[in-house]
């Protein structure tokens, strides 16, 4: 069971009260630091657990659409700071005929780059410490994969602030977005105007 999002591990109210406590401000910022210590929270074979069962729902998902869609390319992640690991789900999807792209930092004001990656190929970090292909052709995924470090009802992202997801989602051809998070990152939050909810979210318990 991953930590409660409750602000007191100790109180036994409802999970949706402790989320109404929590959240009571509605601040992005408090909202996203007690998120971030919340999940580093998590023991190791525990964070294992949940990103396997999570990757289950992602490999059982895409199959359908590839399926349908034989040529379909994936923009995945590689993960950071303690965010679902689903590297092992990567193989299966190779293995099942789609193909993956993992994102390139191209600016800090830019929109993101996807780029062509199987899992093997060579790796690097850029200046922001991303891990990145060394090589592999631009892509425009179909569909991208977006690791939250919260989420609301409404299925509207919170991640770590800098944009980036925002700005790629703003221009061209709109992919079909997948938010992953863990299931104890519901939280209250109001999205601003230019918020776009995402069209599925994954979570170890399932969909939202």
């Amino acid at each position: 069971m991953t930590p409660s999002i409750a602000c007191d591990a100790s109180d036994s109210r409802s999970e949706e009260t402790n989320i109404q406590r929590c959240n009571k401000t509605h601040d992005k910022a408090y909202l996203r630091s007690t998120l971030l210590k919340m999940r580093k929270s998590i023991q190791e074979d525990q964070r294992r657990s949940l990103s396997t069962t999570i990757g289950e729902y992602v490999i059982n998902w895409a199959k359908t659409l590839a399926e349908d869609n034989p040529k379909i390319v994936i923009g995945v992640y590689w993960p950071i700071r303690n965010e679902p690991d689903l590297c092992t789900a990567y193989d299966t999807l190779i293995a099942q005929g789609i193909g993956l792209a993992l994102p390139v930092v191209v600016d800090k004001d830019a929109a993101l780059r996807f780029v062509q990656w199987i899992p093997g190929d060579a790796l690097t970090k850029d200046g922001f410490g991303i891990t990145i292909p060394v090589n592999g052709a631009v892509v425009s995924p179909r569909i991208l994969l977006i690791p939250c470090v919260g989420f609301n009802r409404q299925r509207l992202r919170l991640g770590y602030g800098g944009g980036f997801y925002d700005r790629t989602l703003a221009i061209g051809h709109r992919p079909i977005t997948v938010g992953i998070s863990y299931a104890n990152g519901l939280v209250n939050f109001e999205g601003a105007a230019h918020d776009i909810a995402l069209d599925l979210l994954f979570t170890e318990t399932g969909y939202v």
